[in-house]
């Protein structure tokens, strides 16, 4: 009949808040598609047309990198794996659910929760496809070797969040200037298809041309995975702590813009 109200503890607001991001990812996962095994599917097919147009281009032309020795197509997929998990994060964040979305009509609801379930659905699309992409690659067709898979796997993980970061100013200027935002995000995405660095590595660049692709997170993530992945070659020109310097400030903004936004939220927005 009468009982004692007990204030949550900080671990049970933290188990709370992840149980609550755990269902709106699964929630996510199966909005995009349906039955979830298909989704995933759908998207190993995409990664692999792209590794296979990307070979086919590069037979007809005639071209392989000479800096590094090894399976060719190991090479092609250290840096599409990146740029397909890059690129997929900021689309996955940018299209995640605003202020004004009637998911928000829930309390325990919010943009955060919203935000982290699409970049984590993201991430759980894109790590199962590589990983059953290498592992029918190396059954079927023959045996790769990793020589140091913790640090591929972090420069992969890099690669994820600072595509979120990336994703949430752009999603934080969405509100406000909603055919901007989304023209930014398009052309940023299509500029990686050339500056991400995923057909060439940055020690067989000049040095005129460095600058034109070392601002890029994704090159240098790509680049020190190729690193990490075969063992004759040492990235000179690309640093592993940048994608990190830029992802930190890129996160706070996002999360500043998000919180400003949703303060100043309206139900018009949702009809532009």
């Amino acid at each position: 009949m009468f009982r004692i109200e007990r204030p949550p503890t900080a671990l049970s607001r933290g188990f709370g808040l992840a149980e609550r991001i755990h269902h709106s990812t699964v929630r996510v996962i199966r909005q995009s598609q349906g039955n979830p095994v298909l989704g995933l599917l759908k998207n190993i097919l995409r990664t692999v047309v792209l590794i296979m147009a990307f070979h086919l281009m590069v037979t007809l032309l005639g071209w392989r990198p000479n800096a590094i020795r090894g399976d060719f197509v190991l090479y092609l997929m250290s840096g599409i794996f990146l740029y397909m998990t890059h690129t997929r994060a900021i689309g996955a964040v940018f299209g995640a659910e605003g202020p004004t979305s009637t998911m928000m009509l829930h309390a325990p609801m919010n943009t955060v929760i919203a935000i982290a379930a699409a970049a984590l659905s993201a991430l759980y699309l894109q790590f199962l496809s590589m990983v059953v992409v290498l592992f029918v690659y190396h059954v079927a067709f023959t045996p790769i070797r990793i020589d140091q898979p913790i640090g591929a796997l972090g420069m992969f993980l890099m690669s994820w969040i600072s595509g979120v970061a990336i994703g949430m100013v752009f999603l934080a200027l969405k509100p406000w200037f909603p055919a901007l935002a989304a023209g930014l995000q398009q052309i940023y995405s299509r500029a990686n298809m050339i500056f991400s660095g995923k057909m060439f590595v940055a020690n067989a660049l000049s040095f005129t041309m460095l600058p034109l692709f070392s601002w890029n997170p994704l090159f240098h993530t790509i680049d020190q995975s190729r690193g990490f992945v075969f063992l004759n070659y040492t990235p000179h020109y690309t640093d592993p702590v940048y994608p990190l310097l830029v992802t930190l400030p890129l996160l706070l903004v996002g999360l500043m813009g998000d919180f400003f936004t949703r303060r100043r939220a309206s139900l018009s927005w949702s009809r532009r």
